[in-house]
């Protein structure tokens, strides 16, 4: 599993956090997980394999926003205690 960190400028509201989590989820179908915060600017997409940073920006940039960075590295999904 790989975890996708993109710096996303523009974003002011839950609204906003709304618009880029669809737009991800749409431009990234194979998405396990996508958050977004507008506090941080930050958007958290959980992926099989690394996201395109190029296609990820044409759909970020086409709705207002925009893509600064994206950042992946790989993501291991924490567990209960008592799991093994």
């Amino acid at each position: 599993m790989v975890k996708n960190t993109a710096k996303i400028e523009g974003m002011a509201c839950s609204m906003c956090e709304a618009h880029i989590k669809d737009t991800i989820r749409k431009a990234v179908p194979s998405a396990d997980k996508v958050t977004a915060s507008h506090t941080t600017g930050i958007a958290t997409v959980l992926t099989e394999e690394p996201v395109n940073e190029a296609m990820l920006k044409a759909a970020v940039d086409e709705t207002g926003y925009t893509l600064t960075s994206l950042e992946s590295e790989p993501y291991t999904k924490k567990k209960f205690f008592w799991q093994k």
